[in-house]
């Protein structure tokens, strides 16, 4: 049985696609699941587990799985979806999991991702993840989206489904982190103006960046490629979308309409 902590949109689809049975966790214990916080119905769930994975982001300097439960963890195959924030800011180059981690921005999240490790689990960088009701598709459409004028500043990201394909890949594989994003890094800016022309609307407007709220200036504040090599040698893993252009148009014929046919056009007179 695989247990999931943290049955949030990306863990969601994971439990949906493991061959076996699931269980996952809750703040609330909504929908079925596990209220996080109640012990006497987690910890038996651990010791039936044969496989644990967490999506549970830190809560100030704390993992609160390995807080709560990680004295319950070992001798389980244990999986943790981490995040290629670890590496910082890399001015425009490639990272690979060889990359010195432990950004100053994201210093709680490189310390769980460690401990992870540690503990002998399969560790998943993952950068920006979009996917069905979660893309910037959605953001133009909702006239939420915009570009920063930075044509210069990179990101990698990653289809939804393709992270599920690469935990599905680890079930077996050796312990370690694992890189799991598209083959293209380019600006969110070009991702922007593309999701905006499948829409057939203009490309949003370009902001300034110091308008921006803290946490996003943040994020513009890094500048990295991700190599995804090391999952692909040892996972046999390949991205379905392998890059945004692949992802967003896929996405956007899953909530087109379907194009009625149309009547053949009436013979012309002209018989040229």
């Amino acid at each position: 049985m695989l247990l999931i902590f943290g049955l949030g949109y990306t863990a969601a689809r994971i439990a949906a696609a493991w061959p076996g049975a699931t269980l996952g966790t809750t703040r609330d214990g909504r929908d079925g699941s596990l209220r996080f916080a109640d012990a006497a119905a987690v910890r038996p769930a651990i010791a039936a587990a044969t496989h644990i994975l967490s999506s549970v982001p830190p809560e100030g300097e704390d993992d609160p799985v390995l807080a709560r439960y990680g004295d319950a963890l070992d001798g389980r195959r244990l999986f943790y979806l981490s995040s290629t924030g670890v590496y910082g800011d890399a001015a425009g180059a490639w990272v690979d999991e060889s990359a010195p981690t432990g950004s100053r921005r994201r210093a709680a999240r490189a310390a769980a991702d460690a401990a992870w490790l540690a503990r002998g689990a399969r560790v998943f960088r993952l950068p920006g993840i979009y996917g069905p009701g979660r893309s910037p598709l959605d953001r133009v459409a909702a006239g939420k989206a915009h570009r920063i004028g930075l044509p210069d500043q990179l990101f990698s990201r990653v289809h939804v489904d393709d992270i599920v394909g690469g935990v599905l890949a680890a079930r077996d594989a050796p312990a370690g982190a694992y890189n799991l994003a598209d083959d293209r890094p380019c600006s969110q800016d070009e991702v922007v103006a593309f999701a905006a022309h499948l829409l057939g609307l203009p490309p949003p407007p370009v902001v300034a960046l110091e308008t921006l709220s803290p946490m996003a200036r943040g994020f513009y504040a890094e500048n990295r490629r991700v190599a995804n090599g090391k999952a692909k040698r040892l996972l046999g893993w390949r991205p379905a979308y392998r890059d945004y252009r692949f992802g967003l148009r896929a996405l956007n014929a899953m909530t087109s309409p379907t194009p009625v046919s149309a009547a053949p056009a009436v013979a012309s007179g002209d018989q040229r």
